[in-house]
């Protein structure tokens, strides 16, 4: 129907249901963080076939950032964490 929002929300809250979060948790800093949809921005970046550390590293923080909050002091880190576990999961 027009006017309606589009995707899955909770009809008691109105927000995203827990069942469509998929949190993974990574170090950031040192800190267990949890990042959501980490699995599908890990695979979305890699479809891109990008072979610059710098190139990936802004698609990961980009797609990153738009399922999660990343503070501005802390970006740095995040992209440090990304990048690690972008590596470790390489096919």
């Amino acid at each position: 129907m027009a006017g309606e929002k589009e995707g899955d929300y909770c009809t008691v809250c109105g927000g995203i249901k827990p069942e469509t979060i998929k949190i993974r948790t990574i170090l950031v800093d040192g800190k267990a963080t949890g990042i959501n949809q980490l699995e599908v921005i890990i695979d979305s970046v890699r479809k891109l076939r990008l072979e610059d550390d710098a190139a990936i590293r802004a698609e990961l923080l980009e797609r990153t950032g738009a399922f999660n909050y990343i503070p501005t002091k802390k970006r740095g880190a995040y992209g440090d964490a990304l990048m690690h576990e972008y590596k470790a999961t390489s096919g």
